[in-house]
Parts: structure tokens; sequence; C-alpha cells
């Protein structure tokens, strides 16, 4: 197993030292309020900085523990419950890319994160920046970002993650940043540590989704699309040729594929009358209103558009029919999908995925018109096959071990990335350094 381990590890290093797999930056908990956070270390070690780049700790690690609360603009630190000075910035610089930090909020959930990380206090909120490889943060997206079990769906998800990324690389340069976690851009809720979705990540490699001119396309995705897909214009502003809606079949008998609401018909009527000035003392308007139908998608309804009416009344969707009650007085809305609907359908790609429909199919079938761009040569495809044949053995032995009992440092991720490490630092394996990890087993 150690053995296509080490090969699974010198494929990251060759797509993290590709133009398109540059380290990028983070914020991370950009949609919390944490004013007080505990840091602790999984693996590796980490040096700590301070305000001017100077050295407050050289060896945190396993362990060791430090505190960071927000006290204005300034940081109050603490290492190993030892209260120190206060800071207005903060670095913890990995040592080597196996490096994990667990961090632990006062009010969210625990998370943990490879690379380095930095540390601000913006008005008595921190500011957080995790400074990572490319491809690693992209496995991380496509684990916060869609759920199953087969590779093909997280290849899908790779890809048009991918995409995005590259072109929206900017987005946030005027905060320090490349990108949020959250969905503003997207989700980077913790590191990846599943290894069909690494399987996923790898075998995309060098792959994006163009048009016919070769330009990065929008690539927008949702949950389930309720069997039909949106028109770019339906939602947003401008007409796309590569965002038409399209029948998508494959989303329906999902797990969100159909929702219900219900409410005051009054309400109903009353929402637009008030916001969108529609004379619902009208009878003709007035039973548009109430007997309103969709069995096909539809932009507007009398004038309004659906998705200015899923915005302001929380909706699931746009696409919806309206059931009146006239004896209780109360409409219920009869939904299909959940999402904005433009795009790619996640449960969509989870169905066609398990049909046994290819990964280029699936995108073409969203993406009208749309190209897969592979940036890989000849050689690079061949090392990347070699690579993911190595993933799924790794997966079929976990498989056989899957109630084993695993330590952190048996991680199957996270010795991939110290094996990654040690191939960068070394070109001839030396057995006596492993004599300071003796708890691992290699068998070469």
């Amino acid at each position: 197993m150690w053995w296509g381990m080490l090969l699974v590890a010198a494929v990251l290093t060759v797509l993290c030292d590709r133009a398109s797999a540059e380290r990028v930056k983070v914020r991370i908990f950009s949609n919390v309020a944490v004013s007080q956070i505990n840091i602790s270390f999984d693996l590796g070690s980490y040096t700590l900085l301070g305000d001017d780049g100077v050295v407050i700790d050289t060896m945190l690690a396993t362990g060791r523990s430090v505190a960071v609360q927000a006290s204005g603009n300034k940081m109050l630190l603490s290492v190993d419950g030892h209260n120190l000075d206060a800071y207005s910035t903060l670095q913890f610089i990995a040592s080597d890319s196996a490096a994990i930090l667990c961090l632990n909020p006062r009010n969210a959930s625990q998370r943990t994160y490879e690379g380095n990380l930095s540390f601000r206090s913006r008005s008595g909120r921190l500011e957080m920046v995790s400074d990572v490889d490319f491809e690693t943060y992209l496995a991380g997206v496509v684990q916060s970002e869609i759920y199953g079990g087969e590779s093909d769906i997280y290849r899908v998800q790779a890809i048009i993650s991918r995409t995005w990324a590259m072109r929206n690389m900017k987005k946030h340069a005027a905060d320090g940043y490349n990108f949020c976690d959250h969905v503003h851009c997207q989700a980077y809720h913790n590191r990846c540590i599943r290894p069909e979705i690494m399987l996923g990540t790898v075998a995309s490699s060098g792959e994006t989704i163009v048009d016919h001119d070769g330009n990065l396309i929008e690539t927008p995705f949702h949950a389930n699309s309720g069997g039909q897909t949106a028109n770019s214009e339906d939602v947003w502003r401008a007409a796309v040729p590569y965002l038409r809606s399209v029948v998508d079949t494959f989303s329906n008998g999902m797990k969100q594929s159909e929702w219900t609401k219900t409410m005051k018909a009054d309400k109903w009527l009353g929402y637009f009358s008030k916001t969108h000035h529609i004379d619902i003392n009208d009878k003709a308007l007035r039973d548009s209103l109430l007997s309103f139908q969709q069995e096909r998608r539809r932009a507007t309804l009398l004038g309004v558009k659906l998705a200015k009416v899923r915005s302001d009344l929380g909706l699931r969707s746009a696409y919806f029919s309206v059931e009146y009650n006239e004896a209780r007085g109360e409409v219920t809305l009869h939904g299909r999908g959940y999402g904005h609907g433009v795009g790619l359908s996640q449960e969509g790609t989870i169905r066609m995925v398990r049909l046994g429909i290819a990964y280029d199919s699936i995108i073409r079938h969203y993406y009208h018109g749309a190209m897969i761009h592979n940036a890989n040569t000849i050689q690079d495809i061949v090392k990347m096959e070699a690579m993911t044949q190595q993933i799924s053995t790794i997966i079929e032995e976990d498989k056989v071990a899957a109630t084993q009992t695993k330590s952190k440092k048996e991680d199957w991720l996270g010795r991939l990335f110290r094996l990654r490490d040690r191939e960068d630092r070394e070109e001839v394996y030396d057995e006596k350094k492993q004599d300071l990890e003796s708890d691992w087993r290699y068998a070469w």
C-alpha cells in the first residue's frame, strides 16, 4: 500500500507545480463572527510569527495548544496556557506539507486544514486566512460541496470548481486573499479526508470547461433542478449561450427533487400587492396568482421574476405551482428542485454517474456547447492514469480494514502529504530517518 501512496504523493507534487496549481489564500470562517479560537496541532509542526515577522515559537506540534482572542484590532495570545503580548498579526507557518492544524472556535464547529494560517482582528472579529496548495484547496471544496460515493461524482465537481476558481482568482484581491469559504465563492469547510474524493480530484487534473473560443466559462451549479434547468437570464440579467434550460429527468426522484410550502392566502396575495404593486382586487389578476402552474419552467408570474419571489419568500426554488384551498384560506406551493436552477444539477449528476454516464457527457448535458479542455501533456495524462489506479488500490485496502481504529497519524491523506514532502526533500530514501517515526509502518 505504501509504495502506491508514494506514487500518489508524486502526482500531487506535479499538480502543485503546474501554473494552474499555485498556492491560494482562502478566508475561512468568513460568515461566522469568531472572536476566540483554540488551536491544536494534529501532524507536523508550525512556527508562530508575530508582528513584523518576529518569531514567537518554533516547535508548535502535537500536545501543544494556542488560544487567540480578538480585542478591538489587536489579538490576545496564549501559548500552552501562558498569556503573552497582544499582537496585530499572527502567522502559523507549516514546517512541511503534512502539517495539519485543528481549529476550535468558541461559536462554530471544529475544522482542520493543511498549510499556513494567518490572523488579524477587525473590530473584535478574527479574520483567518488559509494559505494552501491549489489542488489541496480544491479537494476540500469538493468534499464540502457535494455528496456521494463514486469518484466520477467528485471528478465532475472538481472540474467545475477548478474552472470557477481559475476564472475568479482575483475575486477578493482587494481584501488580500483569493476566495472566501462560503457560498459567495465556494464552500471550503475542512481539509479533504476521503480518498475517493482525492481520486476524483486527481483524475480531473488539468481539466477545465471552456467555450468555443477557448475561454473559461462560468460554472454555476445547484442542488437539484426539479426536472428542468433554468436559463441564465431567468435568474440573473444576462443570457449566456452555454447556460440554456435543458430537460433534466435525472434530477427527478432524488432527495431534494420536491418540496411544499403552505401559507395564508392573504400573505401570498399581500406580497404581490405590497412588493410588486399588483392589484389583487382585480379578479383576473387574483385568479392568476391563486392558480399559477408550471408544467415547464417559467421566468415570471404577472411580470414578476420568479427568482425574485424565491429570494423574497425564502423558497427552495422558483419552480413551483400554486394550489388554493379557499375553505382554509391557504395556498400551498408545490415545488420542484432546490437552488437557482442554472447550470449543473448536483443530484442530477449523482444519478447520471450511477447510471454509468461518462463524466464529460454529464458536463456537456448541463453546459450547452461547452467543451472540456485538458492542459496536461500526454506524459502527464499517463502519469495521472497510473496515480488514479494507485489511489483505487488504497481505497480497496481501506475497505478491508474499515473496522480498524486509526490514529491521526494513520490518516491516509496526512500520510500522503508527509510522503510527498519527504519526496520533495529527498532524492534517495534514507531508512535511518524512519527511526524518528517508529510508530509508522511502511512496506517498501
